[in-house]
């Protein structure tokens, strides 16, 4: 796939992506849903996509809620909340992302760009949020949330992540001894004013960097690092 250009229009490839999507949503809302708010700063304040996250936020919650009651009549309420936040979570978002080839249709800043910003989970995660609520808002509630379903459903396929989602440290512990890797060490920063710190973590296996998290705190930004790192570790050859 070729990077979207640097001009206002759709990349020229988001007619892929919506072969992968499965669902035509309104050129100029699929442009908002791809457009980071660093896009936005260095182009004169258009548009970004940060209020279709927090409607796609809730369409996904409330699509993962019912399909998992509709098929598990036999978990209870907790194990039923350990999978939904399992499966809308940062980490299983940005897989979802990464595997329909999101990053390369992202609308960033220079800043963003330089920085890898097409790879981090926290943008891919909020991208694909954004991308479900412009769903909603050109094609109805049915068809956003069979888009979810179709996102989501694959994700089911390694039943592991609901337990490393509820525990994302202590599984990454464990994990790391079972293939030899040492314990994990967690590196965490901060920025922004003290009533509004963002903190970014970093999880390393001795020296080397295996991922990375962000959250409104020190312990959910390092969860989010260990769930991360726990998940590229899980998979085949790792």
């Amino acid at each position: 796939m070729s990077r979207p250009s640097g001009d206002a229009s759709i990349p020229s490839d988001a007619d892929s992506l919506t072969d992968v999507l499965g669902v035509a949503i309104d050129p100029e809302l699929l442009q908002l849903a791809l457009t980071h708010r660093s896009y936005a700063y260095e182009h004169g304040g258009v548009g970004h996509n940060e209020r279709l996250e927090f409607l796609g936020d809730s369409i996904l919650g409330q699509a993962v809620t019912v399909m998992l009651y509709r098929d598990n009549p036999t978990l209870d309420e907790g194990e039923l909340a350990k999978r939904r936040a399992s499966l809308v979570s940062s980490v299983a978002l940005s897989e979802v992302a990464r595997s329909i080839g999101l990053g390369a249709h992202v609308r960033l800043g220079k800043g963003e760009e330089l920085t890898g910003g097409r790879d981090k989970s926290s943008i891919l995660a909020d991208t694909v949020e954004a991308i479900i609520g412009a769903a909603y808002l050109s094609l109805g509630g049915e068809k956003a949330t069979a888009l979810v379903l179709r996102l989501i459903v694959p994700l089911m396929d390694n039943p592991e992540r609901f337990g490393a989602a509820m525990d994302p440290k202590t599984s990454l512990q464990e994990l790391a001894a079972r293939l030899g890797r040492g314990l994990p060490s967690y590196q965490v920063s901060d920025s922004g004013p003290d009533h509004s710190k963002r903190f970014h973590a970093t999880v390393l296996l001795g020296k080397v960097e295996i991922a990375t998290g962000d959250g409104s705190s020190k312990k959910q930004a390092e969860m989010a690092a260990a769930l991360d790192a726990w998940t590229q570790l899980s998979q085949p050859g790792a």
